[in-house]
């Protein structure tokens, strides 16, 4: 089965052109080894205007290229998938490898152009400044960064033809994966007003009814007010009217032991009035 371009917008060469990008050769030898096809078939198919299939598909096994991407040239899903991008010097050499024209196929589909011509009217650079891209093999950086920022295109695709030619979008939380509880603020033993604060549910305890968010000098807590039985553990405790954060343990006969950064003592139950129980604590270190 061939892939025939006369109906085809595209040239048999721009598809030639993307299966060379893919494999990150610039020469019709290297993509013929690359293909595992004799070294004359690539020119055979250009004069034939038409591509063996099998050629495509091959090309997209070995590199994860879309075929759709490499019949047609559109954008979506240009790279399914790949292996990591290597780091340090071999990323480097692998970057330089896909100079000339690999390179300037993935500039000029970003771009959506067919023709050298175009890319160098857009950017004012001479027809002979790119063929000379293609003659050494060279790896335009200053070309790839302006194409990848006025396009969007990915710039690891452009630089390696690695990758999703678009990048994908980051994940924005829904709300309901939000929940805004109420805010205050600990001044001098009472809580003021302070509007609310959005909490990621995934820290939420399975019941979020009474969860308020106090803040305070040198910490800030997620209360459950609705914990009204005190037990062992970090609460809020109304002693005397005013409000402060205890770290509590229960004792024999009704008594319990207060710490703080400030105090420690014992008390009975019936001497103090919880108001929560911390969930988790929030210390600042600046």
């Amino acid at each position: 089965m061939l892939v025939n371009m006369s109906d085809n917008k595209m040239s048999v060469q721009d598809v030639i052109e993307r299966i060379a990008a893919s494999y990150s050769v610039s020469s019709q030898k290297a993509l013929a080894e690359a293909l595992d096809v004799p070294a004359n078939n690539i020119s055979s198919w250009i004069q034939r205007d038409s591509v063996p299939y099998k050629a495509v598909v091959k090309c997209a096994l070995d590199t994860g290229a879309d075929l759709h991407w490499l019949v047609n040239g559109e954008f979506a899903n240009a790279k399914l998938a790949d292996k990591p991008l290597p780091k340090g010097k071999a990323l480097y050499d692998e970057i330089l490898s896909t100079g000339g024209r690999p390179v300037l196929r993935r500039i000029l589909d970003a771009y959506g152009f067919q023709m050298q011509k175009d890319l160098g009217d857009l950017l004012d650079i001479s027809s002979g400044t790119i063929s000379t891209w293609v003659r050494r093999e060279f790896f335009p950086g200053d070309v790839v960064v302006t194409c990848a920022l006025d396009t969007g295109v990915s710039l690891n695709w452009l630089a390696t033809g690695k990758g999703e030619m678009y990048p994908a979008p980051a994940p924005v939380a829904s709300n309901d994966a939000v929940l805004s509880i109420p805010k205050f603020r600990l001044e001098s033993g009472e809580l003021k007003e302070a509007g609310v604060w959005a909490l990621d549910r995934s820290l939420a305890p399975s019941s979020t009814e009474g969860l308020n968010f106090i803040e305070g000098l040198n910490a800030a807590w997620l209360v459950d007010t609705s914990a009204q039985k005190i037990g062992n553990g970090r609460w809020f405790i109304s002693i005397d009217d005013a409000l402060d954060v205890f770290d509590v343990v229960r004792l024999p006969g009704g008594k319990v032991r207060l710490t703080n950064n400030a105090v420690d003592f014992e008390c009975g139950v019936a001497e103090i009035a919880p108001f929560g129980v911390v969930v988790f604590t929030l210390e600042k270190h600046v």
